[in-house]
């Protein structure tokens, strides 16, 4: 059975030593009054009381028993029904939520160790929560003052959630080409018809309500993606109370038999006359959905990480226990622990050294969006736009990497249900596609977050990082200078190529910036060691981790540099009937 510790040494050692947020957050007038070191680390242990005792122990069930429909009705693995009444009493719902609508009002930085937790308990269920919290911040920044004063406060408590509505089974990722409508109907409100498919969470009974946002098109919309608008429709309508009262006419059309995560509820969505409501602007709504997607895509990550870390845990400890095969010579026959075998240690230090640069990662870049927000600083909210892909795309690659990796120190063990690592690599699969694929994140990356501005933020922030790295050297860092040095000529060269040569590269050019980022990842978590903080244990794993990563994961952008230098023209050579 998978086991699961959460990470709380580390999550601290990146709160607060390696961007030393407590101090970041004394600062800020809305924060200094509701977050601090104590208040951080009493919501991190109990967090993790929460998912070590009541969540990871039961995800195996959960996997078992999965979402079925039944009558029209979607039934979910019995526990979930106790642990989410949990959460919500606990306010674990409302914990990045704004106070004026009854949230905690915690920073991205603190909630998103939150998500690590939950998604190595158990992804399927974290979703009900993450998709909740995701709608949210769209109606938060875009709804009027009525509609967040009605729902907002229902959703932070937990008593109804949240999904976004975006694919259609003809679309896939081109939203432009959708045909769910929306009519104006004589009392203001619209009326959508259409179906939407691979919807997270779209029906269960976790909660009296379900609060859709769901695209769709007006008769008078452009064509293509400029042509679409947001909608906010209720599973029930609310009434004059602000109380569920009649079912919208919103039917589940099925739910999709999955590779993973089978205790979330994925479904096709049928809207038939179903009243909705306008939210933001017409003709705006992928620019509003757009909002909830980055923070989606920000959890991602989480997942990615979350899958990873509990990996990790239990191929360490079964490489610990398990006795096979003979080491050195010096006892004869006698097995050994297979921790000692150097393929094993290969293995379990790459997941190791690329799990805690991503837990440093993700806290940077949940920094840069509290320094956006609260700071209003457009230089964060511009590196947080630029790394996002990054977030979404590599911690999740990493991710699936992590769980295959540590399934297969488990030899034969691992492709066994009941030691969990199946359940892993298929549950931490989806990351890499929902929410946009990979390869749509690195084309992103490339296409709109470097080359649209040529480069400018990327290479700003590529400078600051090589400023630092030689103002400050460390010597098991040194060679970090000139990975950015090779990475700035890299770029450079990229950008003078056309549109079509740029996508070709986009997957290699993110997973080069990706790797390079890491290696200041690491440069971050070596400059924040301290022996008076520390204990000598915890400074030698660091340093001997970072050592590894220098000299056995950092050198294969070495590959990428010669990949990128060439022409990608043969990737357009070959005719169709050749393939």
């Amino acid at each position: 059975m998978s086991q699961y510790q959460a990470p709380i040494t580390d999550i601290y050692f990146n709160l607060f030593n390696v961007w030393q947020l407590d101090q970041y957050w004394s600062q800020q007038a809305a924060l200094s009054d509701t977050v601090d070191i104590d208040t951080t680390k009493a919501i991190i242990e109990e967090a993790a009381k929460i998912c070590e005792q009541q969540i990871a122990p039961f995800s195996a069930i959960a996997d078992q028993q999965g979402a079925k429909l039944v009558d029209g009705k979607v039934k979910l693995p019995e526990h979930y029904h106790k642990i989410y009444q949990s959460l919500s009493e606990g306010g674990w719902t409302a914990l990045s939520g704004d106070p004026q609508y009854g949230g905690m009002g915690m920073p991205k930085a603190l909630s998103m160790m939150v998500d690590e937790m939950l998604c190595s308990a158990d992804i399927a269920f974290s979703l009900y929560q993450g998709l909740t919290a995701g709608a949210c911040v769209a109606l938060l920044q875009h709804a009027d003052e009525q509609t967040k004063a009605l729902y907002l406060p229902k959703m932070y408590s937990g008593e109804w959630s949240g999904t976004m509505c975006l694919t259609e089974s003809h679309a896939g990722s081109d939203l432009g080409i959708m045909r769910t409508t929306a009519k104006r109907d004589s009392d203001g409100s619209y009326l959508i018809n259409g179906s939407k498919i691979f919807i997270t969470a779209g029906d269960h009974e976790l909660t009296s309500n379900i609060v859709h946002l769901v695209l769709a098109k007006l008769p008078d919309a452009p064509a293509g993606s400029r042509g679409i608008s947001l909608f906010l429709v209720p599973k029930f309508l609310p009434d004059a109370a602000g109380e569920p009262a009649e079912r919208n006419n919103i039917t589940v059309g099925s739910l999709e038999h999955k590779m993973g995560i089978n205790g979330s509820a994925t479904c096709v969505l049928n809207f038939d006359d179903a009243k909705g409501y306008l939210i933001g602007e017409p003709h705006r709504g992928l620019a509003c959905m757009f909002t909830m997607m980055n923070y989606e895509r920000l959890s991602m990550g989480s997942q990615g990480l979350g899958a990873a870390e509990r990996a990790y845990q239990n191929a360490l400890g079964y490489a610990k226990e398990r006795l096979q095969g003979r080491i050195t010579e010096k006892d004869g026959n006698k097995a050994e622990a297979i921790i000692g075998h150097a393929d094993v240690r290969r293995m379990l230090l790459n997941i190791k050294a690329m799990n805690e640069a991503g837990r440093t990662f993700a806290t940077w870049v949940a920094s840069l969006l509290d320094k956006a927000k609260y700071d209003n600083c457009p230089v964060a909210a511009d590196r947080a736009n630029l790394l996002t892909p990054i977030a979404k795309a590599f911690m999740t690659d990493q991710g699936f990497e992590a769980c295959v990796t540590a399934q297969q120190i488990f030899g034969g063990h691992g492709y066994i249900k009941e030691w969990g690592m199946e359940q892993l690599v298929r549950d931490a699969r989806i990351a890499q596609i929902y929410e946009g694929t990979n390869g749509i994140q690195a084309a992103d990356f490339m296409l709109r977050k470097v080359a649209h501005d040529q480069g400018v933020v990327l290479l700003a922030l590529l400078a600051e990082i090589k400023a630092e790295v030689l103002a400050k050297p460390i010597a098991q860092c040194l060679v970090l200078a000139d990975y950015i040095t090779k990475l700035e000529a890299t770029a450079a060269t990229l950008l003078v190529r056309n549109t079509r040569a740029q996508s070709a590269n986009a997957c290699d050019f993110l997973a080069l910036v990706s790797n390079v980022l890491y290696g200041y990842m690491w440069y971050k978590s070596l400059s924040a060691l301290n022996s008076e903080l520390h204990t000598e244990a915890f400074i030698s794993a660091k340093q001997q981790t970072a050592a590894y990563f220098f000299t056995r994961i950092l050198p294969k952008a070495e590959g990428l540099f010669a990949l990128l230098s060439h022409d990608s023209a043969p990737l357009d050579t070959l005719t169709i009937d050749q393939f």
